[in-house]
């Protein structure tokens, strides 16, 4: 079924609990042609012209959740959200980016998404969208976590983001040179109004980790009045401090593989604030 509203999309998937919702359908095909999914019917959401698009709304980007990496990755949102932009120039080859969905992204989960940690430390909320209009919002660190999810007939319309206008960076490490599934990656944002740092990183969890004690730790030396510049040995310190935080050690015994993840994390986590507060 394609229809061409979000009230028809969610009737459809009301009329129809077995049905998968589908929009580029790059995570989803993956699986079918694994073997580890068999819709018994699906939803196309490619029609649906109201979520490809944003609106900006109280200081906040509105996101609709059909919006492409190839779209979000264009300058004129890399103005708006450039950490976001960056992890949807990231996502992976051009025939991905065409096709793939912030939406997609979420509902789908996968540690290495891309979108995730960016999502993460902008703190964004998700609107909701069910049977009979109702809708609903929650944190996507929620989502993520599985504390709360999608209800029968649900489905993710749209996804607030604050518009912080202050630096942000995405950045991430693959196993192999250029293009590639994400070993870790960082989205960092500064938030001056709160003299905050935000920090989550992925592809080490099933779901974005926040350093919170980091974060506080880090916020407290910078200057948010003058140049916010950090000595290096602090911005070395921050970086061990999320790699510690992040990737915990596994009994008595580390591993070289745990070791490797954590100076790799380390390093986008320094890199990353270091970017942001020379932005």
């Amino acid at each position: 079924m394609l229809p061409v509203s979000l009230d028809e999309a969610v009737a459809a998937l009301a009329a129809m609990p077995a049905a998968v919702p589908v929009a580029g359908g790059t995570d989803l095909m993956a699986a079918v042609n694994a073997g580890l999914l068999r819709p018994a019917a699906l939803v196309g959401l490619g029609r649906i012209s109201e979520i490809r698009g944003w609106q900006y709304q109280d200081g906040h980007a509105l996101l609709g959740a059909g919006l492409t990496h190839a779209r979000m990755g264009r300058p004129d949102f890399a103005a708006l959200i450039p950490a976001l932009a960056a992890a949807a120039r990231a996502a992976g080859p051009p025939q991905i980016r065409n096709a793939g969905t912030l939406g997609g992204n979420i509902a789908t989960a996968a540690p290495t998404g891309d979108a995730l940690p960016v999502l993460a430390a902008l703190e964004a909320v998700l609107v909701i969208v069910g049977p009979g209009g109702s809708q609903r919002e929650i944190p996507v660190s929620h989502l993520l976590a599985g504390r709360d999810m999608l209800r029968p007939g649900e489905l993710i319309g749209f996804v607030r983001v604050p518009l912080l206008h202050a630096p942000q960076v995405f950045l991430k490490a693959t196993g192999r040179t250029g293009p590639g599934r994400a070993v870790a990656s960082v989205g960092l944002v500064l938030d001056p109004a709160r003299r905050g740092v935000r920090c989550a990183i992925g592809a080490v969890a099933p779901m974005p980790l926040r350093p919170l004690e980091a974060e506080q730790w880090v916020a407290s030396l910078i200057d948010w009045d003058g140049d916010r510049s950090l000595a290096p040995e602090a911005l070395e310190a921050f970086g061990e401090y999320v790699a510690a935080a992040c990737v915990p050690d596994q009994g008595q015994q580390v591993s070289a593989g745990v070791l490797h993840l954590r100076r790799t994390v380390a390093v986008l986590a320094r890199r990353a604030l270091g970017r942001a507060l020379t932005s």
